[in-house]
């Protein structure tokens, strides 16, 4: 948007430019050749009076000693000839045949065309022509040729003023056209920045005294709504944590009476026992995911307050986790392969703890949802900024349609009726990844599976 409303803004200021520029080149242009024809018509004037002398005593003497001396002051040529087109006078070069249309239609008493408009360019020299005689008697014809360079320089000198001011004036138009589009765009980046700010789940203030009084307002209406948004936001957050922390010592004593009873029911109740184990287990880990999702959602607004955790090694989080998958995958007919070759430390921004919780969640699925036989594979790779982890398996994989909402709250593979999970493990580590600045999507692996890839960004060493 700066650009666009630079270009207009220039584009006006160069055309406004132009408008005063244009018609003073001309109007100097136009001037300094009026000066020419005047200073040349008042000297080709002296040299018909003298003409007119010379014809009347029938002396030629004094006209052409004033013309030789003219020609050699000023350097421009003079032609005096008689109506046989006799020269009477000639000085500077100029013969009767070089002008003799022009010489021709004088007699005539036909008036010379004017010169054209001097420019800086200009070369060809200007032809002034008079006759000689009063009324219908012509007696004569006086041609003067007068160069222009000089005129043609002074030109050149004033319309290089006029240039330089243009351009001074342009320069001084872009520059305050410059300074009104960063006024007028700043806030509206600043605007931009916090909607980012405030779609990412932080808290942000935009300053409200900058731009144009329409966009104070709307910076004033943003805070608010910023104020507002992430307010609700974390009551949200506070009920989901509070009710799951408040839920958990009812369901630790639910659970003791339950475990109290495992002696006291006898055989044909068991079945229903068991399945009132299983219903408390499940609600005990739904409590923990619900926790551990209002933590993940918290971390982001705890990050953009300033309050960051120390980086941990991926290399030495990724083999601990692995080593301790490998014997639930055993167990569930699956295998764990390690990463290959990747033995040296790289510090990802993210604490142990928080990158620990998303591999349990990725192996965890991956061990029980692959299948009898899966092979599950932990592969990285690590640019100049990123780290990229890959947690794949070969089982039957999830659809497009199901890949797209993997990571929304509650969401089970096989829909509502799936025999375990709670639909909160890859919510939670989305949110965990989300909230370092990385990044987790899930792909269809090669020729099935699914893989998950996870971005984070590299630590900054520390001095």
């Amino acid at each position: 948007m700066r650009a666009r409303l630079l270009v207009v803004l220039v584009a006006m200021a160069l055309a406004v430019v132009a408008a005063f520029a244009l018609p003073l080149l001309s109007s100097t242009a136009e001037r300094r050749t009026q000066e020419l024809l005047i200073a040349r018509a008042a000297d080709v004037d002296r040299f018909v009076v003298l003409a007119q002398q010379a014809v009347d005593a029938g002396d030629t003497t004094t006209l052409a000693a004033e013309a030789t001396r003219y020609a050699s002051l000023y350097g421009e040529a003079v032609l005096v000839v008689d109506t046989r087109k006799t020269p009477l006078a000639s000085a500077g070069g100029l013969a009767a045949g070089d002008v003799r249309e022009l010489i021709d239609a004088t007699l005539r008493n036909q008036r010379s065309p004017a010169p054209p408009t001097i420019e800086p360019w200009s070369a060809e020299p200007a032809l002034f022509a008079r006759p000689v005689g009063t009324g219908t008697r012509v007696a004569g014809v006086v041609v003067l040729r007068a160069s222009v360079l000089a005129a043609a320089a002074d030109v050149s000198a004033q319309w290089g003023l006029i240039a330089a001011g243009a351009l001074l004036a342009a320069a001084v138009f872009v520059l305050l056209a410059v300074v009104l589009a960063r006024w007028m765009v700043r806030p509206l980046h600043d605007l931009e920045d916090g909607v980012l700010a405030v779609t990412a789940g932080h808290h942000s203030q935009v300053p409200a005294r900058a731009g144009p009084r329409e966009l104070r307002s709307l910076a004033t209406s943003f805070n608010l709504m910023s104020d507002a948004v992430v307010e609700a936001s974390e009551q949200q957050r506070r009920l989901v944590a509070d009710a799951s922390h408040q839920l958990r010592n009812p369901m630790a004593a639910l659970r003791l009476r339950v475990d109290s009873l495992a002696t006291r029911v006898d055989e044909e109740g068991q079945r229903a026992y068991r399945a009132a184990v299983a219903e408390v287990e499940r609600l005990e880990s739904l409590l923990d995911g619900l926790l551990a999702l209002a933590l993940a959602e918290s971390t982001a607004t705890r990050l953009a307050g300033g309050h960051d955790d120390e980086p941990c090694d991926l290399a030495t989080v990724v083999a601990e986790r692995v080593d301790a998958w490998r014997a639930s995958a055993e167990q569930a007919g699956a295998s764990i392969r390690p990463p290959d070759g990747h033995d040296e430390p790289v510090l990802v921004r993210c604490p142990e703890s928080e990158l620990a919780q998303v591999l349990d969640v990725l192996l965890d699925n991956a061990v029980h949802y692959a299948g009898v036989g899966a092979h599950i594979e932990t592969q990285w790779e690590a640019d100049e900024s990123v780290v990229r982890l890959v947690v794949s398996d070969d089982g039957p994989g999830l659809s497009t349609e199901d890949r797209a909402k993997a990571t929304e709250r509650f969401w089970r593979a096989g829909g509502d009726g799936a025999p375990r999970g709670t639909g909160l493990g890859l919510s939670i580590a989305h949110h965990l990844v989300l909230a370092r600045g990385g990044d987790l999507e899930l792909r269809a692996a090669e020729p099935s599976g699914l893989a998950v890839w996870i971005t984070l960004p590299l630590a900054e060493e520390r001095a």
